[in-house]
C-alpha cells in the first residue's frame, strides 16, 4: 500500500504532465502538416523533411543530452526540455516560411533531447526499488495521452483559428508548467545526488564484465525490436488504403489506435517488469511482434486488423518502463543517463534508417514480403540475445 501511495504521490502525476506538455507541443507538426501544406504549397517530400527536421535532431540530441545529464543538473536539462520545446513552439508558430519553420523545429528536436535520458533516474529516486517499473510505466500514460489527445487538439484548433493557433495555445501552458515544475525537480536532484553517492563506491565499471555484456545485448534487442516497428508504422495507413481499401481518414485514425494502448498498458508493463524482471518480459514482447508483424497483410480486414494495430501498442509500451527500469538498474549509476541517452538515440535513429529500407522492400517485394522479412529479422535478433540474456541471468 505505501508502494502505491508512492507510484501516485505529487512528484510522479506532475512527471504525467509533465511528459504530456513535451510531446504534446513536439507532435503537433504531424496532424498539423495538411494545413502547413496547404499554406506553405509543399510537395510530400518537403512535408516529410519538415517533420524529419524535428525527429531527426531529437534523436541525434539525446546522445549528447544523456552524457550532460550526469555530468550537470538533470533538473535543467528536463526544465530546457519542456518549457524550451514549448518556446520553440512558440517561434514556430510565427515562421514566415519553410526554411525558417524546419530550422525551428530542428531546434525544438535539439532542445527536447534531455528530457528522456534525464527522467526515469529522478522517477526511480522518488520512489522504493521494487515499483520502479510500474512508476515508469505511469510516467509513460503521459506521453501516450499527447499521442492520443494531439491529433484531436490540433485539428480542432487549427479548423477555428488556423495552424499557427495550435501552437500557441498549447505551448504557452507548457512554458508555464515547466518553469513551476523545476522547483520539484530540484528537491528529486537533491534526493537523487544523495542516492548516487551512497551507490557510487561499489558500482562497477559500466564496459567491465559480464553485467556490461548483458546490458548492451538487452539494449540491443530493445532498440532492434522498436526501430522496427517505428519502420513499420507510417506504412500502415498506406496498407489499409492500398490492400484494403480504407478510407484515408480512417486509415490516418487507426493510428491513434495503436498510441491508445500507452493510457493503460505501460504500467501494467512496469507492474511485469516489478514482478517477473525485466529480461523475460522484454523477451515475451520481442517474440509477439515476430506473429503481430507476420500478421498484418496476411488477416483479411476485419477486427483482426484492429487487434493486431492494438498488439502493436502494447508491445511499445510495455517494452518502454521494462527498458527504461532495466537500464536504471544495471548501469552504473554515474553513467545512467548517459546509457538512457544511447538507448534513445538507437531506437529513433535506426526507425529512421529503417523506415525508407522498409518502403523499399515494400517497393520490391508487397505488403506482405516486407513485413514477413521484418518478422524474420526480429526473429533472429530476439533468439541470438535471449540466449545471451538467459545464459548470464
Amino acid at each position: 500500500m505505501q508502494g502505491l501511495r508512492s507510484i501516485l504521490s505529487g512528484s510522479i502525476a506532475l512527471f504525467v504532465l509533465a511528459h504530456f506538455g513535451h510531446h504534446l507541443v513536439s507532435f503537433l507538426t504531424t496532424p498539423l502538416l495538411p494545413y502547413i501544406r496547404a499554406d506553405f504549397q509543399l510537395d510530400y517530400t518537403a512535408s516529410g523533411l519538415l517533420v524529419s527536421a524535428f525527429t531527426v535532431a531529437y534523436g541525434f540530441a539525446q546522445l549528447p543530452a544523456g552524457w550532460l545529464a550526469d555530468r550537470l543538473r538533470p533538473s535543467l536539462l528536463i526544465t530546457v526540455a519542456i518549457s524550451g520545446v514549448a518556446l520553440a513552439g512558440l517561434v514556430v508558430s510565427l515562421t514566415p516560411n519553410y526554411w525558417t519553420m524546419a530550422i525551428f523545429l530542428a531546434l525544438m528536436g535539439i532542445l527536447g533531447g534531455g528530457y528522456h535520458p534525464a527522467t526515469p533516474p529522478l522517477i526511480s529516486a522518488a520512489v522504493e526499488p521494487e515499483i520502479r517499473g510500474r512508476s515508469l510505466g505511469i510516467h509513460n500514460i503521459g506521453g501516450g495521452l499527447s499521442h492520443v489527445v494531439g491529433p484531436f487538439v490540433a485539428v480542432a484548433l487549427a479548423g477555428l483559428w488556423g495552424w499557427r493557433s495550435a501552437y500557441i495555445i498549447c505551448a504557452i501552458p507548457t512554458v508555464i508548467f515547466g518553469l513551476l515544475f523545476h522547483r520539484v525537480l530540484k528537491r528529486l536532484e537533491e534526493k537523487a545526488v544523495a542516492s548516487r553517492n551512497a551507490e557510487n563506491a561499489g558500482s562497477p565499471s559500466l564496459f567491465a564484465g559480464d553485467r556490461a555484456s548483458r546490458l548492451w545485448t538487452f539494449v540491443l534487442l530493445s532498440t532492434f525490436t522498436s526501430a522496427v516497428l517505428i519502420s513499420i508504422i507510417p506504412f500502415i495507413p498506406l496498407m489499409l488504403v492500398d490492400q484494403f481499401s480504407v478510407s484515408r481518414e480512417a486509415a490516418v485514425y487507426y493510428l491513434v489506435l495503436i498510441y491508445s494502448a500507452g493510457l493503460w498498458i505501460s504500467p501494467f508493463g512496469g507492474y511485469l517488469c516489478d514482478r517477473f524482471g525485466s529480461i523475460p518480459v522484454l523477451i515475451s514482447v520481442c517474440l509477439l511482434t515476430v506473429p503481430v508483424i507476420f500478421l498484418l497483410n496476411v488477416l483479411p480486414y476485419g477486427p483482426g486488423t484492429g487487434l493486431l494495430l492494438f498488439l502493436i501498442g502494447v508491445i511499445i509500451y510495455v517494452r518502454m518502463p521494462v527498458s527504461e527500469a532495466f537500464i536504471v538498474g544495471e548501469a552504473p549509476v554515474e553513467k545512467r543517463s548517459t546509457m538512457l541517452g544511447i538507448y534513445y538515440f538507437a531506437g529513433m535513429e535506426g526507425g529512421g534508417v529503417l523506415t525508407p529500407v522498409m518502403g523499399y522492400l515494400i517497393d520490391r517485394m508487397g505488403f506482405a514480403g516486407a513485413f514477413q522479412a521484418a518478422a524474420g529479422a526480429v526473429l533472429v535478433v530476439t533468439l541470438i540475445c535471449s540466449l545471451r540474456l538467459l545464459r548470464k541471468n
